[in-house]
């Protein structure tokens, strides 16, 4: 099993990363801020345009770190990585069988989404039977589970994505139950990316870009192309299969935003709204915000087909293994993440 290493994030803009003997080096202004060895560093997410040494990268690429550049606002821009691991005969079988075998990847993907939303709402319920004297709550999982029998009814691809449009819609209208904290401060009326409109949907696409992008590391380490995916389209610059991954588990980082939300380990300090309306996370909202992303990372989650615990960091890289053994044909079929 692959050991879980850390993630180094740069949240300071004028922060500059080099290279010395074995240690990356943060500098801001000429001064030395800090130095980490490489060796405990699995992967650097820098949200500063100034970026780092050649160097550096050539070090990373060398060591198997992947340097993600992101923007201060949250916007994926690039990702430095090394040559991908495997070869060219698993990608060929990748490129054949998401074509046979598009319908039912797609089917088992959707389904595993909303089962896994269902699962967010009725672990809520547990928790807060309260929440739901209106029946709002009861009725979305009647329609998540609804959702789940049609798309095993359909074929059509347009069908398939209206019905979890339709079940994302319905996820969200009763999201705002969930919150039961600073309900003044975190209302979120639909989701919405780019930009974010409200403090709920800047975490949200926020930590759903970190995921994306482990997503598309772990994808890549393993000897597929993050690029080519299966349900979201191909588009340049894109890592399409990333996509496809982190509709698995983007549960777990609703809860983590409902938890960080409902326990006050963030506010409404922690976020700037920009003239054009769109919200995002302050340099204080990003540090709290990767801190508690870290610490779930951390945290111990039930594999089910795995039947062990196994690092929620590391389920990314575990669903990339798996992917690719279905595609060399050492797994009748590719076992979505279920919780």
């Amino acid at each position: 099993m692959k050991k879980l290493l850390n993630s180094l994030y740069i949240l300071d803009e004028t922060a500059y990363l080099t290279l010395d003997g074995e240690n990356i080096v943060c500098k801001s202004d000429e001064n030395e801020k800090f130095r980490l060895p490489l060796s405990n560093i699995e992967e650097i997410f820098c949200f500063s345009y100034i970026g780092c040494s050649p160097a550096l990268m050539g070090k990373c690429i060398e060591n198997g770190i992947s340097i993600t550049f992101i923007s201060p606002q949250g916007k994926f821009l690039s990702r430095v990585q090394g040559e991908s691991k495997g070869n060219i005969y698993l990608r060929k079988i990748q490129f054949e069988k998401f074509s046979t075998q598009q319908t039912l990847l797609i089917q088992n993907t959707v389904c595993s989404k909303l089962s896994n939303t269902r699962f967010l709402i009725k672990r809520t319920l547990r928790d807060y039977p309260e929440l739901d004297n209106q029946g709002k709550l009861s009725n979305c999982i009647k329609y998540l589970e609804s959702g789940i029998e049609k798309v095993y009814e359909s074929s059509d691809l347009n069908v398939i994505m209206g019905i979890e449009g339709n079940c994302a819609k319905s996820y969200f209208n009763i999201f705002n139950d969930l919150i039961l904290k600073q309900k003044d401060d975190f209302n979120i009326i639909s989701r919405t990316k780019r930009p974010p409109l409200d403090k709920v949907n800047a975490v949200l696409s926020f930590l759903y870009t970190i995921a994306t992008n482990s997503c598309a590391s772990a994808i890549e380490s393993v000897g597929l192309d993050s690029y080519l995916g299966f349900y979201h389209a191909m588009r340049s610059g894109r890592c399409s299969l990333a996509c496809d991954m982190v509709e698995e588990f983007r549960h777990i980082i609703d809860r983590l935003v409902l938890t960080m939300i409902n326990l006050k380990q963030i506010n409404a300090h922690d976020f700037e709204v920009q003239p054009s309306g769109a919200v995002y996370l302050n340099i204080d909202g990003k540090k709290k915000v990767l801190s508690k992303w870290q610490e779930r990372k951390r945290a111990m989650i039930n594999h089910p087909f795995l039947a062990q615990k196994i690092p929620f960091g590391l389920l990314p890289f575990v669903q990339s293994q798996l992917l690719a053994r279905h595609l060399r044909g050492e797994l009748e079929e590719y076992p979505c993440f279920l919780s």
